[in-house]
């Protein structure tokens, strides 16, 4: 019985191309990329190498990029490490009228984050920053009017990730981010035109933080195309290497180190370089291609990634489909069944339901049984037995989260396997129902 892989939200299997690329840096080019003799030449060369094609997909500069252990880091990296700074140069922001909110520093995030987002914002808010999460509507998604309204004079951080790795549902990033944008400008223009005794230092920005792990595949990830300040992603969503990661930080953007030791990476993340890893993730990024604009600017067009080689074109367009049939077929051929992503605001790898009257653990046993490989949700929340958080922020009710299944699909997901599962769970399913006690 051949094994079927569902769960590419979870993780995705490694490309042989990206494999070939680290080979290299174990044994050959094993040096320590910090040593200034030959061997540690060759190991930063690699490390250059990645940094630089990074850059050329995020559409920034190569300095602007700091490597790490994956995107748990590198939230954790831009949450504390943004409060940090700011709070290790407080001011006063200039407010026009002088309501300054008591002079605590806030931040916006979503109900539907990560832990590595929501974590740290709850840690913060313990030690006296003012947090807001934001509801989400009915399909997973950010409601604009409510992100504006939410927006105080105190507002210094902003934190909304790009794609939801339960339902798939895509966030406003680039409008979220223009907002942010227009607001920083007015701040500006007001402290410009104040006379020079009332006005102060000059005002404090907010800046805007997205987790786009699971927005690489698919979405478009320009950083100046969506006005971002800091962005997270890690190798291992886009078929590299698991354990190493990236955190973009626009330049000027305030930011102070989590752990010390070491002057790598501009002095914010200590620690020898996981230069096969870092290897690896460059030549990931770089598979996913980098389309030019007509303007000479780099950038991916909006909505979906486009590559320029038609076989990963093709590949997008794959996974679309597969998601559809596999949709199409368990909708037809089982009752009482809940689709919980929204395709007309989701990427194409996602399908989440709830199968009515069955504990979603059962289901992802039986199904593991029969060698098929699915989720009830996050990778990183497996084994806790409380409703997913993010079904219920979007308003299921806690009986009905219980009974989800997340299949999530890749570039390896093959037609014949989508036919398989949509033979093998309806009986599953039917077998399950007259057990529980649900």
């Amino acid at each position: 019985m051949k094994k079927i892989y569902l769960d590419y939200s979870a993780t995705t299997p490694m490309d042989k191309k990206v494999l070939d690329s680290m080979l290299l840096y174990f044994c050959d080019k094993f040096g320590n990329p910090s040593s200034i003799h030959s061997f540690g030449q060759e190991a930063i060369a690699g490390v250059d190498k990645a940094r630089e094609q990074v850059s050329r997909f995020l559409n920034c500069e190569p300095d602007e990029i700091i490597f790490t252990s994956g995107a748990t880091e590198s939230d954790n990296l831009a949450i504390q490490g943004v409060i940090k700074a700011i709070q290790k140069s407080p001011r006063p922001p200039f407010v026009k009228g002088g309501n300054n909110e008591g002079g605590k520093l806030h931040i916006i995030t979503s109900s539907i984050e990560h832990p590595a987002v929501l974590e740290p914002c709850r840690k913060l808010e313990k030690n006296g920053v003012e947090v807001t999460y934001l509801p989400v509507k009915t399909n997973g998604v950010v409601d604009i009017e409510k992100f504006k309204k939410a927006i105080k004079e105190n507002t210094v951080l902003v934190s909304i990730m790009y794609v939801n790795s339960e339902v798939g549902a895509v966030q406003p990033i680039r409008e979220i981010g223009k907002i942010i944008n227009k607001i920083n400008e007015r701040k500006l223009k007001d402290w410009k035109k104040a006379k020079t005794a009332v006005r102060g230092d000059k005002p404090r920005p907010i800046y805007f933080h997205t987790d786009a792990t699971q927005a690489v595949n698919f979405l478009n990830c320009d950083t100046r195309w969506n006005y971002i300040d800091l962005l997270s992603m890690s190798g291992h969503k886009i078929y590299g290497p698991k354990g190493v990661g990236v955190l973009f930080v626009k330049s000027g953007t305030p930011i102070e180190p989590l752990q010390l030791g070491g002057h790598q990476e501009n002095n914010l993340r200590s620690g020898t370089y996981n230069v096969p890893g870092i290897a690896g993730l460059g030549r990931a990024v770089e598979l996913l291609g980098v389309p030019q604009s007509s303007t000479g600017v780099k950038t991916i067009k909006p909505l979906y990634a486009k590559a320029p080689e038609d076989k990963q074109k093709n590949n997008k367009t794959k996974i679309f489909e597969l998601r559809d049939m596999l949709v199409s077929g368990i909708m037809k051929n089982i009752p009482d069944v809940v689709l919980n992503t929204d395709r007309e605001n989701a990427v194409p790898a996602h399908a989440n339901f709830s199968f009515l009257g069955v504990e979603g653990e059962s289901i992802l046993i039986s199904l593991d049984l029969e060698g098929i490989a699915v989720s009830t949700g996050s990778a990183c929340a497996s084994g806790k037995l409380d409703p997913s958080h993010v079904l219920l922020a979007m308003g299921i009710k806690p009986e009905i989260a219980h009974s989800s299944i997340r299949f999530s699909l890749g570039k390896f997901t093959a037609e014949r396997e989508i036919k398989r599962v949509i033979k093998i769970l309806p009986p599953i399913i039917k077998k399950l129902r007259k057990m529980s006690p649900m």
